[in-house]
């Protein structure tokens, strides 16, 4: 077991490494704002305004749900797994140093297994997801393309594996299904006809 966990970590390395080398002055700027979780509100805004107004979702609800979903994510990465893995961010690994790729000194906690900003963005695509089902694919696929960036950037960056991208993609998906069961049950408890309102 200790050899296939050797292997993992070794093999998880090389592909940081692989794809955090792939740089450049242009991307470097792009890829270091696409962390930034402040440049996405008018994203989040139009999805918000979407969902409400193309949708007809209660605006209450679909605050509500995602806010939490967030806070719940945000609180088993930083608070439960990474103190308790305890894995090193690549840009804070002593056997890593001079090979990692870091923009404007931009580096984070000390511990990074599993990425925060990966599970919160696989969180809301899957909840959106399954809530929309097929009624919206366009914003599904932004959303999809929008995960695959911001976690995509937090190896660029130097301050993720990809193993810590993977778990936080794993991670998110499964808090998005739980808080997707648990809002068709709240929406339908809470409907006048008992069936969900979206």
């Amino acid at each position: 077991m200790n050899n296939i966990i050797q292997w993992l970590l070794e093999t998880d390395t090389r592909l940081f490494l692989l794809l955090n080398g792939m740089h450049n002055s242009f991307f470097d700027t792009i890829m270091y704002w696409a962390s930034n979780k402040w440049i996405w509100i008018p994203f989040y805004a139009w999805i918000l305004f979407r969902l409400v107004r193309v949708h007809t979702i209660r605006i209450l609800q679909i605050i509500i749900f995602p806010v939490l979903l967030i806070t719940a994510s945000d609180q088993v990465t930083s608070s439960i797994i990474k103190p308790i893995v305890e894995r090193p961010r690549p840009c804070h690994e002593k056997s890593l140093e001079g090979k990692v790729h870091i923009v404007n000194n931009y580096c984070g906690g000390k511990f990074g297994f599993v990425s925060s900003h990966t599970s919160n963005c696989f969180a809301l695509l899957t909840f959106l997801f399954f809530l929309m089902k097929r009624k919206d694919k366009f914003m599904i696929q932004l959303l999809l393309a929008w995960s695959i960036i911001v976690s995509y950037s937090r190896i660029y960056l130097g301050v993720h594996y990809p193993g810590d991208v993977f778990g936080g993609a794993l991670l998110g998906i499964m808090l998005g299904i739980l808080f997707s069961k648990i809002y068709v049950r709240f929406t339908t408890l809470n409907s006048p006809e008992g069936m969900p309102s979206a």
